[in-house]
């Protein structure tokens, strides 16, 4: 844990009581601060209120001319679609309004400003990248403390190394709704991947949404962008012009790239790095050309040999939920990239394979998959479930894409996996077949959250690996959703 002491002595509200919630009550308690607490969950509550020096009280009752500040959870509306009646609070008594990530940033700023701090954002590909970039100083010695929007909340990291000889490093994966809760954010590295339409309910617009992504990098010593999106390039461009440090980077064959990988080879102007990726199984697919770019451009930064690159590259095992391979045996494939909750995500999945088995729907987003109609050639066959099948029929029905109606995650697998024994014995020896769950949707209509989600489809391969069946049971989604209603 890292103790907060900046607020030592000061009353701090926390509004959200999850874990990062929990994480910040800890470390601002251990640091001096008297918190105040509350959570829409009774249980949550109860938990808060066995750790020292915190107090359960509805925020509705509290006297704001003596609160400090209120660190509010990432989950809870700053902005849009209305301010959560807390921040209304706050705001009417001109009460300051953070989350978990600007705690850590003051205190870094504090007590040990010289501590490296990686900070990763993108609407695409960070908790890939952040894993990646982990993986690869991990294994080149460096203590390395990963966190913030991937596992563990940043403030249950290990504390700061006041020896200050840089060994440990914070990697942090950050989200937009943590952005938007840290004024202060100003990290040694600040990596942002990309930019595309997502949780536009939360920030009003596309437009809104960049700008706060934008400020994720306004302020790091070095700014590490990607290039290959509009509104990236254009905060690339804009901090170039204030004289900032920039290193652009791209999944293709950009000149202006300073690291870039053309045709699935990274390559390096700084150091003449190359390397096939290839080479690296979990790192398939144009999407993970930028995310293997990005990781290079920073391992760079901490003056990292091309061999602890690629050794970086080439052992790491990738993300759960993410192009994960859960299965692969008599020339099937079979892929979970249930994290994919959004059009853009599997328009990238789809993009890394010539032909596939589709599995895709449950809760639909903004705009629904008519974006993606430039991989629908790729597309075998679709087999659609949860609430968002019939939209996507359509879409797919008018490019005249093959799908099937199946309802749940179980019947698309047995559908798939019946069509691509077909296919294989059809083109014997022509490639693979695979199989591909990518939803481009939120999994609330079926399933708690998209690792449940993903969970269940490996396991539905897992058996039928094992005895040649998909246990089909329909009833399983209101299964899903009775846990889910009771948590």
């Amino acid at each position: 844990m890292i103790p907060i002491t900046t607020f030592k002595g000061k009353t701090v509200a926390v509004f959200g009581l999850g874990g990062s919630g929990l994480a910040c009550l800890r470390a601002l308690a251990s640091g001096g601060a008297y918190c105040l607490a509350w959570d829409d969950s009774e249980a949550r509550c109860k938990e808060a209120a066995e750790i020292a020096g915190v107090t359960i009280l509805d925020l509705h009752e509290a006297d704001w001319r003596t609160i400090d500040a209120l660190v509010l959870s990432p989950g809870v509306p700053l902005t849009h679609p209305e301010p959560h009646w807390t921040v209304k609070l706050a705001q009417a008594a001109n009460v300051e309004i953070i989350g978990d990530i600007e705690l850590f940033v003051r205190e870094r700023n504090a007590i040990a400003p010289g501590t490296p701090f990686v900070a990763i954002t993108g609407t695409n590909g960070k908790s890939t990248t952040t894993a990646l970039i982990s993986h690869i100083l991990g294994e080149a010695g460096y203590d390395v403390q990963m966190g913030g929007n991937i596992g563990t909340p940043i403030l249950a990291l290990e504390p700061f190394d006041k020896t200050g000889d840089g060994s440990r490093i914070y990697v942090i994966e950050i989200s937009s709704y943590q952005i938007d809760l840290s004024p202060g954010l100003n990290p040694s590295i600040g990596l942002l991947l990309n930019v595309s339409a997502d949780h536009l309910d939360r920030h009003g617009s596309l437009q809104n949404y960049a700008q706060i992504k934008a400020r994720l990098v306004a302020k790091s010593d070095v700014a590490i962008i990607g290039l290959d999106d509009r509104y990236s390039a254009n905060i690339a461009s804009n901090l170039r012009l204030k004289e900032r440090k920039v290193v652009p980077i791209s999944g293709f064959s950009n000149d202006r790239a300073t690291v870039r990988a053309p045709d699935g080879f990274l390559q390096s102007k700084m150091d003449g790095f190359l390397f096939n990726l290839d080479q690296a199984r979990a790192l398939r697919g144009t999407h993970n050309a930028q995310n293997a770019s990005a990781a290079v451009a920073i391992a760079q930064q901490f003056d990292l040999s091309a061999t602890s690159i690629a050794k970086g590259l080439m052992s790491f095992a990738g993300l759960e939920h993410r192009m994960e391979e859960v299965g692969h045996e008599d020339g099937i494939l079979y892929i979970n990239d249930s994290k994919g909750t959004n059009a853009d995500a599997a328009g990238r999945a789809l993009g890394a394979f010539s032909k596939v088995h589709w599995i895709a729907g449950g809760l639909a987003k903004e705009g629904g998959i008519d974006i993606l109609v430039d991989h629908f050639d790729r597309v075998e066959c679709a087999y659609l479930i949860g609430e968002a099948a019939d939209d996507f029929a359509k879409s797919l029905a008018a490019k005249n894409v093959p799908y099937k109606l199946c309802a749940h995650l179980d019947v698309a697998l047995q559908e798939a996996i019946l069509a691509a024994k077909e296919n294989k014995d059809a083109n014997a020896g022509k490639g693979e077949e695979v199989i591909l769950l990518s939803p481009a949707c939120a999994s609330f209509d079926q399933f708690p959250n998209f690792m449940k989600r993903g969970d269940v489809f490996r396991a539905l391969v897992a058996n039928y690996l094992e005895t040649g069946k998909v246990p089909v049971e329909a009833a399983h989604a209101a299964a899903f959703l009775a846990e889910k209603e009771a948590n």
